[in-house]
């Protein structure tokens, strides 16, 4: 038999199947016939983008261009952080503003901990991405002459940001969305839930063949597979009760990459922002309750045309903090001036007030804000708005490079989930979402030839992975009900309040050390219930935010300094020589691809060591018999990883849901 091929093309009617041959011999593919492998549970493409905002849908037109393409979001394709972003997206495109200056703003900005390589890349390449967009037929504003309308927001020397009026998000979603779904190459899958990243070794490097999915319509379990594998689901903005994003927010990409071995970095810088919406308890869509979905956003837009910023007794307070920039000082800076002017008077906001303003020109620049400040029986043009910061970004996320390449081979970042090196210790106003286009665009290239070597060189490892594609027993989707979907959504209230109390806007060495020790109880818990009921959102997403909380907490307990976000009231000083912090899982979740072939492997299971016979049964080797394989998320553990590394876990107590205690 000359080449490998996973499936028939009658099988995969919506790829090339020649991208899925190997070009060796293949000894296992006839003695290994794919079980449970309909097109319900193993679905390949060449590329699989996870996530719909502006960084995945970059990419996949870039690589739509070279084979078939799956777009994996967990609910509509226009639900996430990117069609909530108001302010706009930065570009270099007036000739009194250069690509230097920029620079120097995102590095003010960043406390210096940016890699300023990547700063210096998306500077420079910006303006030629956000072109892109216009070209797209992105429709931002523009002044009488045509030109487009630039604003200037905390942190900007420069009037620089590209917007569509205070909907700038919503309009590039629009025009990236309408692009991708008339694209041939081009499939959605929306509402399916990415689980678990399938990845394996080659040549003693993890690479990553595809990703485990809920599908949430019709409460079944699917294996997804690809050649290359981008991972842009954006941030975790629900780890905290208070935040402007989205209820899809919940860091699976995070999660799920660190699960599967990938390095995270400066996961500790948690961008607050300054100016969120206030409503009264009890009133709807309340900005100031534990139990909101999503926080109302006061652009940084509106202090870049003239908002001033009042205390309760009607003071301006920000030249105390900063007399230079004012309200456009950094956000981190405006943050906790208004954090300690509402704990210093004991008030639940402060006064963010643009009445002073022609009233046509704010309705024409805000309509949005102005629309939802109206429902409060708030006239922007007349009365000042209530503000208080909420959570808003993460600077930190998968350690990626300046081709969104991350430390697992076929595995690449960008948008929110990443961490390129470009935000430092915080983010500059507007530089998200240029970064989602720039570093979309870098990792087209990689990813096509990273596609190419897999093609050749992969097929085995495509082939197990199809194989071992088995939601049976505890793998299966499940959904909650009763008792046991409170108890989720009572933990995870618990767990997002305990992150406000201790790893905030201010943050104090013992409240860090008791969020640890609380985190790592409630993981224990967690998995104990996810190992009972099997696979659903409810019980995915809080593991998830688990995991991102004591990745959060711990990189929190390392940084002794304040810098940036991470304001340390134990290290109030920053410290004379620093570093961002990266870490990674001690143990890596990989495919079980010896019980697959055949072999006698070794799995832990609640901390005894199993053997796997071929059939998949588990006999118990000094301890009580498993029933079956492991649980879907996390289920794709390398045959004796666990044996090999024992039951040690860093300190960092962060561990994949099928490690041992």
């Amino acid at each position: 038999m000359g080449e490998a091929q996973l499936f028939s093309r009658s099988d995969r009617g919506d790829v090339n199947s020649d991208a899925f041959r190997s070009p060796f011999e293949n000894p296992y593919s006839e003695a290994l016939p794919v079980r449970s492998t309909s097109s319900r549970s193993v679905r390949q493409f060449d590329y699989l983008v996870l996530g719909s905002g502006i960084a995945g849908l970059s990419y996949a037109l870039k690589v739509a261009e070279y084979g078939s393409v799956a777009i994996i979001t967990k609910d509509y394709a226009n639900e996430g952080c990117t069609q909530y972003a108001q302010g706009g997206v930065c570009a270099v495109l007036d000739a009194a503003d250069s690509v230097d200056s920029h620079v120097e703003d995102t590095m003010v900005a960043g406390a210096f901990l940016n890699d300023r390589n990547a700063v210096e890349v998306v500077c420079r390449e910006g303006p030629a991405r956000v072109l892109e967009l216009v070209r797209l037929g992105a429709d931002f504003t523009r002044n009488n002459d045509g030109s487009l309308h630039l604003t200037r927001e905390g942190g900007h020397t420069n009037r620089r940001i590209v917007h569509a009026a205070d909907l700038t998000g919503r309009e590039i979603e629009r025009a990236l969305l309408a692009t991708a779904r008339a694209h041939r190459n081009v499939t959605f899958f929306e509402h399916h839930l990415a689980t678990e990243l399938v990845v394996d070794e080659v040549s003693g490097q993890l690479h990553c063949f595809g990703v485990d999915v809920l599908d949430q319509h019709n409460a079944g379990m699917c294996r997804f597979l690809g050649l290359s594998t981008m991972l842009a689901t954006g941030g975790a903005g629900q780890v905290y009760p208070s935040t402007t994003n989205p209820h899809v927010a919940t860091g699976d990409g995070m999660a799920m990459a660190y699960r599967a071995g990938a390095a995270m970095s400066n996961m500790e810088f948690v961008q607050f922002h300054p100016t969120a919406l206030y409503s009264p308890p009890g009133s709807a869509g309340n900005g100031g309750a534990a139990g909101a979905e999503r926080t109302f956003l006061i652009t940084e837009a509106v202090r870049g045309e003239g908002g001033l910023l009042f205390n309760m007794k009607g003071e301006r307070f920000m030249p105390s903090y900063d007399p230079t920039r004012l309200e456009l000082a950094p956000r981190d800076v405006v943050a906790r001036a208004i954090q300690d002017q509402m704990l210093s008077h004991d008030n639940p906001h402060v006064w963010l007030d643009i009445s002073h303003k022609p009233a046509a020109e704010v309705r024409e620049h805000f309509p949005n804000i102005a629309a939802r400040c109206s429902e409060q029986g708030i006239d922007i043009t007349k009365d000042p708005i209530p503000v208080l910061p909420a959570q808003h970004y993460m600077c930190g996320g998968v350690a990626a490079g300046l081709r969104g390449e991350t430390s697992v081979q076929g595995l690449f970042a960008c948008g929110e989930v990443a961490c390129s090196g470009l935000h430092g210790a915080n983010r500059l106003a507007s530089n998200s979402l240029l970064e989602g286009l720039v570093f979309a665009d870098r990792a087209a290239g990689p990813s096509v030839a990273h596609a190419e070597y897999a093609s050749r060189n992969c097929g085995r490892q495509l082939h197990y992975a199809a194989a071992s594609a088995d939601f049976s027993g505890p793998r299966a989707a499940r959904p909650l009900a009763g008792p046991t979907a409170e108890w989720v959504a009572a933990k995870r209230a618990e767990v997002r309040s305990l992150m406000w109390e201790t790893c905030g806007i201010v943050r104090r060495t013992a409240a860090l050390q008791r969020a640890q020790a609380q985190l790592a109880a409630a993981y224990v818990e967690v998995k104990a219930v996810y190992k009972h009921y099997g696979v659903n959102t409810q019980l995915v997403e809080l593991m998830n935010l688990v995991t991102v909380a004591e990745l959060i907490v711990s990189c929190a307990l390392q940084r002794r300094e304040s810098r940036g976000l991470h304001y340390s009231a134990d290290y109030p000083a920053a410290a004379a020589e620093t570093a961002p912090s990266v870490i990674s899982s001690s143990l890596k979740s990989r495919l079980d691809l010896e019980a697959v072939r055949g072999s006698i492997g070794v799995r832990s299971s609640n901390g005894f060591v199993s053997l796997i016979s071929p059939g998949g049964g588990v006999a118990a080797s000094g301890g009580a018999a498993s029933t079956g394989g492991a649980s879907a998320a996390g289920s794709q553990r390398g045959v004796g990883s666990a044996a090999k590394k024992g039951a040690a876990l860093r300190d960092l107590s962060v561990r994949s849901f099928s490690e041992p205690e």
